[in-house]
């Protein structure tokens, strides 16, 4: 399935790792935010946990379609997923986000807390309140 990524630390524009792997392979980059997740600080990245009643900032990006392939196993690599392994930090998983400039919703591939990360998270983790990595405190 060819989805747009929605990203929402580390990968944003002006972030550190934008310039590694986004720039020059992506088509549009549009701000963008997705509901249902909460946005919580880890150890120099944050992690997206999906529970209701919260919204993550960040942006859709669309990468150039002769990119794609690339781009998702590099992201894959840099996020450490792997479909499948009990050991992931994070899930690629396919949800709704809205894009800001029309309210139109897409599906795109978000990198999201893995289970037992997202369980450690909402017992112990520091939440972002506006869930926007760049207004952290």
């Amino acid at each position: 399935m060819t989805l747009p990524f929605f990203v929402y630390g580390t990968l944003r524009p002006g972030e550190p790792h934008h310039g590694t792997f986004l720039r020059g392979r992506t088509h549009t980059e549009e701000p963008a935010r997705l509901t249902g997740a909460v946005l919580y600080d880890g150890p120099g990245y944050p992690y997206a946990v999906e529970e209701t009643g919260s919204v993550v900032v960040g942006e859709l990006i669309t990468p150039l379609p002769d990119a794609y392939g690339e781009l998702l196993a590099a992201l894959d690599r840099l996020e450490e997923y792997a479909p499948g392994d009990a050991r992931n930090l994070y899930e690629r998983v396919a949800r709704e986000v809205v894009r800001d400039a029309d309210g139109a919703t897409l599906r795109a591939w978000v990198y999201v807390a893995a289970p037992a990360v997202a369980a450690r998270l909402r017992a112990r983790g520091e939440p972002i309140a506006d869930g926007d990595w760049r207004a952290r405190g």
